[in-house]
Order: C-alpha cells, then sequence, then structure tokens
C-alpha cells in the first residue's frame, strides 16, 4: 500500500498512520466525531447514523472552556473499515450531509489502528521480578 495522498489533514493522518506501524490494508475501526447543537440533535444524528451501520454514542463535553454558542454536544460513529482517503471522505460526508438538516457537522475523526501490542517489555525495561514483596517492607520500615 502506498503512502501517496493528498497534501491535507486526511492524508497526512493516514502517513501517520502507516508511520505508527498500522496495515492499512487491514481494516480499523474509525471513529467519526458529528458536533450538534444540543442533546436531541445529537440523538437524532445517532439515530440516522445507526441506520446506515455505524456504532454510535453520544456525549456532552462540560469540561473544556467554549465560547458562547460553541457546540458541546458530540454523536461518536464508529465504524471497523479499510482506511483509505476516499473512503474517509465519503464517510465524513455521508456524515455531514446527515447531521446538516439537524444543526450538526462532521467535526473530525480518529483511530486507535491496528497495530499489535508487544506484550513483552523491552530489553533496557525492568522485569517483574526485579521487584520483590521483601524490597517494598524493606523500604517502608527504613521511612
Amino acid at each position: 500500500m502506498t503512502n501517496e495522498f493528498p497534501d491535507d489533514a486526511d492524508g497526512e493522518a493516514l502517513r501517520e498512520l502507516i508511520d505508527a506501524g498500522h496495515n492499512l490494508s487491514e481494516p480499523m475501526e474509525v471513529d467519526f466525531q458529528v458536533a450538534a447543537a444540543d442533546e436531541e440533535s445529537a440523538t437524532k444524528i445517532a439515530e440516522a447514523a445507526s441506520k446506515l451501520g455505524y456504532r454510535t454514542a453520544i456525549y456532552f463535553d462540560d469540561e473544556e472552556d467554549f465560547d458562547e454558542g460553541d457546540d458541546l454536544w458530540t454523536t461518536e460513529c464508529t465504524k471497523e473499515m479499510l482506511v483509505t482517503h476516499e473512503d474517509l471522505l465519503k464517510a465524513q460526508t455521508e456524515l455531514d450531509e446527515l447531521a446538516k438538516p439537524l444543526g450538526g457537522y462532521i467535526d473530525g475523526w480518529g483511530t486507535f489502528g491496528n497495530a499489535e501490542i508487544l506484550d513483552e517489555l523491552e530489553d533496557d525495561e525492568l522485569d517483574d521480578e526485579d521487584f520483590e514483596d521483601d524490597d517494598l517492607e524493606e523500604d517502608s520500615e527504613e521511612e
């Protein structure tokens, strides 16, 4: 698979996925965020996206500093897919068109990718046997 992608945010994200060891020829779950003005709109977006095969969740983001009028509700639409530039644009367009009549808009996407996580410690890291219960007891007695 080539990493020749358009010079845009999606292309850059795809290059970063490849550089991080993810295989774009294997499917991965992609989370598309759709901003909504209120809970009712977010719920309607979730219902419509579910009919298109997305797994959905809605949440209210009250932990950020927002300007008055910012959309604080998000509908997360998750789909397992082969990640291509074309398919990312297609999904974003599909969700944006679905959301616009409800006052929403596509607000980005993300993925944890599909690279295998190493189960073994690197050679330069400490093994579990380097920490014995006796060592912890001695340290606490010295304090």
